[in-house]
């Protein structure tokens, strides 16, 4: 008798991970799966069902990631056992695979503005300010773990309106830290010209990352509950005024300012303090209200966004970093007058680059691929990015560029895509290298402190059964 064949999967099955269930946050097994051109999260929780999560929008990109991956480089030292596995043992464990490339320190919890986006959930009446003592020890903790931390966020809340907020920028400037930035709204910057200028003394090795959401009214109004369009060129004003170094960040909402990109980008080309622009696609934590995962702004997608929308980048221009290659992109340009070269796509994979006969192809060469690596780093300084660049021209004698570059001519873009509870993976968050100190002392990696760390309770979404099921 014969029988009739069984059915295909409506998808390919690519890989198991690790992942949450959005529900209890309990771990469990999860598939990676390709299905209609986009990648999902295929998830089972034995008491909350079954789930599945959109996480890119772009299989071929989603494969290359994969294949821009080095060794993770080791803290000196790490702050907690391994007693339940990833992510309840943070931070960090000893199977963390990647060091701090970004560290935060929050120094308040307490903000100027009350934003309906708000991860941290701060406000005017949140929280407290932290002591310059307990700042002071958080630190000393990020230095006995680094040595010399590559980048420091001083961040919040609002961290401009601590009372001791100088005194925290020249405890941070005592310490071997490479680079210091300051994450900031920009209200204080706009309203106080003088507070800028007293900002100014900090550079060089200093930074502003200043929140950016658009363009338009009505972006500040629905992301941020006011408009701040004035604010934020006011802010601006006065940065380019005292040429203090500065990244745009800009927090994207699906359908309200996801078509300002390219206009985004070259506004900030424009001006001349501006060394960049970061994305950062909403994720669901803190107040964000009526996010749908099923249709997420994916890192692939705002990729695409701006390929479509700028005309300064290539599809090889923005390329996965290789500290944490499914979660960051970036894009490095070079801007000379009123021109603006992208590095990394003269340099891409499709590129040969000949020289006395012979060809040169990064991905197969090792010396240009390692400073390319190298390069592409989110640990990689503001101060030291001209001397990569300039090391890596040394390898491209056919490239015309000036023969010193400062840190006026570097132009970046990062696409940051942060986990939440829905499309929360094991295998990606073990490479995550943006982290956040708890006031204990403890490094945590972003995506784990927001949804189990934040706040004096850890593994706060874990009931007392399920973790004396664990001991």
């Amino acid at each position: 008798m014969r029988t009739t064949r069984t059915a295909d999967r409506p998808y390919i099955f690519f890989e198991l991970t690790n992942s949450v269930c959005s529900t209890c946050l309990e771990k469990i097994e999860a598939k990676i799966v390709f299905q209609d051109e986009r990648v999902y999260l295929l998830k089972n929780c034995l008491k909350h069902g079954r789930e599945k999560v959109l996480i890119s929008t772009d299989i071929e990109y989603f494969k290359l990631s994969r294949s821009f991956l080095k060794p993770g480089q080791v803290p000196l030292r790490f702050n907690t056992e391994t007693k339940f596995g990833c992510p309840y043992d943070c931070g960090l464990c000893p199977d963390h695979e990647q060091h701090s490339c970004l560290t935060l320190i929050e120094v308040t919890d307490r903000c100027n503005l009350e934003c309906p986006v708000c991860y941290a959930e701060s406000g005017p009446n949140a929280g407290a300010h932290r002591s310059l003592e307990l700042i002071d020890f958080m630190l000393d903790e990020l230095v006995k773990n680094e040595g010399e931390p590559d980048v420091v966020q001083i961040s919040g809340g609002e961290p401009t309106i601590h009372p001791q907020f100088f005194d925290i920028l020249d405890l941070a400037r005592s310490k071997p830290i490479r680079h210091l930035m300051v994450n900031t709204n920009g209200v204080k910057i706009a309203r106080d010209r003088d507070f800028c200028a007293r900002l100014a003394t900090y550079m060089p090795g200093f930074e502003v990352y200043l929140q950016f959401d658009g363009l338009r009214k009505e972006t500040y109004t629905e992301l941020r509950g006011e408009d701040l369009t004035a604010v934020r060129h006011q802010a601006l004003e006065h940065l380019n005024e005292f040429d203090i170094a500065t990244t745009l960040v800009v927090t994207l909402a699906r359908g309200l300012n996801d078509d300002e990109i390219g206009e985004i980008i070259d506004f900030a080309l424009k001006q001349p303090c501006v060394r960049g622009v970061t994305f950062q696609p909403i994720q669901s934590e803190g107040r964000v209200l009526g996010f749908d995962p099923a249709d997420r702004l994916t890192l692939a997608e705002v990729r695409q966004k701006i390929l479509q929308q700028s005309i300064v980048f290539s599809d090889d221009d923005i390329i996965p970093v290789p500290c944490h290659p499914d979660c960051i992109a970036m894009a490095y340009a070079i801007k000379i007058d009123d021109k603006v070269v992208p590095l990394s796509g003269v340099i891409g994979s499709d590129v040969l680059l000949k020289e006395a006969g012979n060809t040169i192809q990064y991905e197969s060469d090792p010396a240009v691929r390692a400073k390319i690596f190298e390069l592409f780093s989110l640990g990689k300084t503001t101060g030291t990015v001209s001397h990569a660049i300039g090391d890596l021209l040394c390898c491209l004698p056919k490239l015309e560029f000036p023969s010193e570059l400062s840190y006026k001519n570097i132009f970046r873009i990062i696409i940051m895509e942060f986990l939440d509870k829905y499309n929360f993976d094991v295998r990606s968050v073990k490479r995550t290298c943006v982290h956040i100190v708890h006031p204990d002392g403890r490094i945590i990696p972003f995506d784990t402190y927001n949804m189990f760390y934040r706040g004096n309770l850890d593994v706060k979404a874990l009931s007392k059964h399920q973790v004396e099921q664990k001991l």
